[in-house]
């Protein structure tokens, strides 16, 4: 009998990992400002980083979503430009490791990128203050290849509530209905991580095309506000979407989350932002935690949330979204990109059958970027929204 890590990697070779989220942009942008040559991911750079090019192939990963993330506190045209910067160093790193990395932007390409051996690599931007209200500028976005994008980061905007923030539109507001419809009608995926419950709840009743959880696990087995509550999973059938499950331990170990509260308040009395990543911030995360060990999620609790997330949504609905590079912690033995076999293991050990775990590593991410591109080739001759915020 094959063991459940070899088997694990016998299946990614034909059906590889699509991960919904990587924050390496932004990391790139922390640690040395985009210098390429300082962070070479061609080699191992494990004493900085979550990624690199090695460990992605290690890790058996097909295709990534990069996050041209910007911060929330990033407002108005400085949110703008900062993420056009982060969608730059992509097309830079896919420009020069061409044979490892293809720039993806539709569905065809990532399973032309899987024909050849190279990783499709897509972009999501990670909240819509990154539009500064703007319809032209979503477009411009989706004309510079962004595939996705979450509709808030941990703070409300303008047009749609967070997660992690006190209610003020109790969902979407009409501009954000309208913002919306008009990714539906440009073939980008409307990602709901990180919104609230009312704006997945409005986002679905508004949208004519599949939705994505780019990283967000069950809030029925870690009560926070970041993971999706099963009504909305239940949605998903109907919709078509995915919900891809993300290992960022205070999302997926209740124990975790009271731990990681006072390591952000440790971040913010050392002056610095609960998520920073350079070397200043991550040494200050790394004496805080060897004083305060913390709970140790494990590949078996993510596996618990896909578990959940199959029985309410179902296998056509479920994914990966492992949030590297935007995350100080990560699960025992989830250490990076390098890991996702063990996961993978962890579900073959649980009897998921090869047909499901193709729909969980590949098949269900390209599905549902093709039902948008669908949704969008059926628009066509419907003019762009000039729509504003009123």
């Amino acid at each position: 009998m094959t063991a459940p890590l070899d088997a694990a990697r016998e299946l990614l070779a034909q059906w590889p990992i699509v991960d919904g989220h990587n924050d390496l942009p932004w990391a790139l942008r922390e640690q040395v400002r985009y210098d390429l040559d300082r962070r070479d991911v061609a080699t191992d750079q494990s004493a900085s980083l979550h990624t690199d090019i090695p460990r992605l192939r290690a890790g058996g990963v097909g295709a990534q979503f990069w996050s041209v993330y910007v911060r929330s506190d990033y407002a108005g045209d400085h949110a703008v430009s900062a993420t056009l910067e982060q969608i730059d160093v992509v097309r830079q790193l896919t420009t020069r490791y061409a044979a490892d990395l293809r720039l993806a932007t539709t569905a065809d390409d990532m399973e032309a990128a899987r024909a050849e051996g190279r990783i499709a690599s897509l972009m999501g931007a990670e909240g819509g203050h990154s539009i500064n209200n703007s319809l032209a500028t979503l477009r411009a976005f989706h004309t510079l290849g962004v595939r996705y994008m979450t509709l808030t980061h941990n703070d409300n905007n303008d047009w749609a509530d967070s997660a992690t923030d006190e209610p003020r539109h109790h969902g979407l507001s009409p501009f954000g209905e309208e913002v919306v419809r008009e990714m539906n009608r440009l073939g980008m995926l409307v990602d709901l991580s990180h919104v609230s419950p009312d704006t997945m709840r409005d986002a679905l009743r508004v949208t004519t095309a599949p939705v994505i959880f780019s990283h967000s696990s069950a809030r029925a087995v870690c009560d926070h506000p970041r993971n999706v509550p099963d009504d909305v999973l239940a949605q998903l059938p109907a919709n078509g979407g995915v919900a891809m499950a993300t290992f960022v331990p205070k999302f997926v170990l209740p124990a975790a989350v009271e731990w990681t509260q006072r390591a952000d308040e440790n971040m913010r009395a050392h002056g610095l932002h609960h998520l920073d990543t350079t070397e200043r911030g991550m040494a200050v995360q790394r004496a805080f935690e060897s004083a305060n060990p913390r709970p140790a999620a494990t590949a078996a609790i993510v596996a618990d949330h896909l578990d959940h997330m199959r029985e309410v949504a179902g296998i056509d609905h479920v994914g990966i979204g492992g949030d590297y590079d935007g995350t100080a912690f990560t699960p025992m033995d989830l250490a990076d990109v390098a890991s996702y076999p063990t996961l993978v293991a962890e579900l073959i050990a649980r009897k998921w059958s090869s047909a499901d775990l193709a729909k969980l590593t590949w098949r269900n991410a390209v599905r549902v970027l093709r039902a948008a591109e669908d949704v969008s080739r059926g628009a066509e001759g419907v003019p762009p929204s000039n729509a504003t915020i009123s």
